[in-house]
C-alpha cells in the first residue's frame, strides 16, 4: 500500500477514540455507573470504526484524501465528534444547556459525512494521470 498522509492521521485519531472508549467502558464497568452508554458508542462509532474505516479508504482509494474538500472533510469531522460526545456527555449528566451544542455539532458532524460520501462517489475509480484530468478507470 502507498504512504499516505491523512489516511495515517484517521489511524492515529481512531486509534485515540479506541482508547478513550475503552478507557469509558473500564470506568463504567468498574463504577456500576452506565449513563454515558451513549457516549461510549458514539466514541466507538463516530470515532474508532469510522475514523479507522475513513483511513482504509483513503489507502485503497488516495484521490478521497486529496484537496481542499478531503481536508475540510477531515478537520469537520475531527471538530464535531469531540464537541458532539462532550456536550453529550454532559447533557447525558443532567445539563440541559449541553443539548444544542449537541445538536450543532451533530449537524457538522453529518455535514462531514455527506462530504466524505461525496469524495467517495466522485473520486473512488478516479485515477490522476500528469496527461490530463482525472478520467474513470474502466477495467
Amino acid at each position: 500500500m502507498t504512504d499516505n498522509t491523512r489516511s495515517r492521521a484517521w489511524f492515529r485519531v481512531a486509534v485515540v477514540y479506541f482508547v478513550v472508549a475503552v478507557a469509558l467502558g473500564i470506568v463504567m464497568g468498574a463504577s456500576g455507573d452506565h449513563t454515558l452508554m451513549a457516549v461510549h458508542a458514539h466514541i466507538n462509532l463516530l470515532g474508532w470504526v469510522t475514523m479507522a474505516l475513513f483511513g482504509l479508504l483513503g489507502l485503497a482509494y488516495p484521490a478521497i484524501t486529496e484537496g481542499r474538500a478531503a481536508a475540510w472533510q477531515f478537520w469537520l469531522h475531527n471538530t464535531g465528534a469531540p464537541v458532539m460526545l462532550v456536550a453529550l456527555a454532559a447533557r447525558l449528566k443532567g445539563v440541559e444547556a449541553a443539548e444544542p451544542i449537541v445538536g450543532i455539532a451533530s449537524v457538522v458532524v453529518g455535514i462531514s459525512v455527506v462530504l466524505f460520501a461525496w469524495l467517495v462517489f466522485t473520486r473512488m475509480g478516479v485515477s490522476r494521470s500528469a496527461a490530463g484530468p482525472a478520467k474513470l478507470r474502466t477495467s
